[in-house]
C-alpha cells in the first residue's frame, strides 16, 4: 500500500512560484511512476507532471512546459513540483499518485494511477 501526502500549496500572485510536495512510503517496483494532477472546480482531472523513481524520467502537459519542474530527491521518497510564472488558469486542487509505466513510457492518463493523496490547494490570483 502506498501512502502519499501533499503540501506546500498556497495563494499566491500571478507571476509568481510556488513549490508543492508529495511525501511517499509504502512504494513498491511496480509504483515506478509519480505524478502530479490537478483538478479545477467543474472540470475534469488533468494531468500536470511526472517523474519516475527508477531513472528520472519526465514527462509534462503542454500547458506547463517551461514554467513548471518536477524533481525527486536522492533518497527518491519525496518528489517535488516547483511552479514558476503561475497563471490564474493553473488554479486548482493539486493531487500526487503513483502508478506504473505503461509500454515503459509515462501516463498521463488518471487509470493508470492507482494510489492518489488527499490534495494541496494551489489558488493563483491576477
Amino acid at each position: 500500500q502506498v501512502q502519499l501526502v501533499e503540501s506546500g500549496g498556497g495563494l499566491v500572485q500571478a507571476g509568481g512560484s510556488l513549490r508543492v510536495s508529495c511525501v511517499a512510503s509504502g512504494r513498491t517496483i511496480s509504483e515506478d511512476a509519480l505524478g502530479w494532477f490537478r483538478q479545477a472546480p467543474g472540470k475534469e482531472r488533468e494531468f500536470v507532471a511526472a517523474i519516475t523513481w527508477s531513472d528520472s524520467s519526465t514527462r509534462y502537459a503542454d500547458s506547463v512546459k517551461g514554467r513548471f519542474t518536477i524533481s525527486r530527491d536522492n533518497a527518491k521518497t519525496v518528489v517535488y513540483l516547483q511552479m514558476n510564472s503561475l497563471k490564474p488558469e493553473d488554479t486548482a486542487l493539486y493531487y500526487c499518485s503513483a502508478g506504473t509505466r505503461v509500454l515503459g513510457r509515462i501516463s498521463s492518463t488518471t487509470s493508470w494511477y492507482k494510489y492518489w493523496g488527499q490534495g494541496t490547494q494551489v489558488t493563483v490570483s491576477s
